[in-house]
């Protein structure tokens, strides 16, 4: 782990490679798993100033579940997500173009309508938080789903938090950014030894 302030940081997010590739998996981590998108408890304010702009993106299954589960609801760990179109299914508010899964959240951001992008548990993917007493951790998610993103990544010798610099930056800010930089850095000379 490399400690960054009070945040510690995988090796993993470091040493290895990710850039989605949309067009390979189909934007798979907002249809697949378990629940839906964590929501930070700051956030959910934020659901109930924003739904009647977004509304108009989301597919019927997304607007009833929503209607019937709430805007957030709490998943079997006691967190709050968004809510699922059905029971394994994908996010109350994934759309759908051309195949490719997209959210809608993101996409009535992109046209101006809101100033909130997505959740930030969505914008950091494939980086999950976990929560400490003395700050936080984030850790790589593997998932088989974005073993395409890994091979992209790769192919263009992109890191994790390079990939994710913006998402980041806005969840940690851009000074913390650039001290994981000259950490990664220095962690990645080490190994080199």
């Amino acid at each position: 782990m490399i400690k960054v302030g009070k945040i510690l940081v995988s090796d993993d997010l470091v040493t290895e490679n990710f850039i989605c590739d949309l067009e390979k998996c189909k934007g798979a981590c907002c249809v697949e798993g378990e629940s839906g998108a964590p929501l930070d408890e700051e956030e959910l304010p934020v659901f109930e100033k924003i739904y009647k702009k977004v509304k108009p993106y989301l597919t019927d299954d997304g607007i009833k579940a929503i209607e019937e589960q709430g805007l957030y609801v709490k998943d079997s760990d006691d967190d709050w997500v968004t809510p699922l179109m059905w029971p394994g299914g994908p996010c109350a508010y994934t759309i759908f173009e051309k195949g490719i899964a997209y959210c809608g959240i993101e996409k009535a951001w992109r046209d101006g309508k809101i100033k909130f992008q997505k959740p930030v548990s969505c914008h950091l993917y494939p980086i999950r938080i976990e929560k400490m007493r003395a700050g936080e951790a984030l850790n790589y998610h593997r998932w088989e789903l974005c073993s395409a993103a890994c091979k992209l990544g790769k192919k263009k010798k992109v890191r994790v938090y390079e990939f994710l610099k913006t998402a980041l930056i806005r969840k940690y800010g851009e000074k913390w950014y650039d001290k994981l930089v000259i950490r990664a850095n220095e962690f990645i000379e080490s190994m080199k030894l």
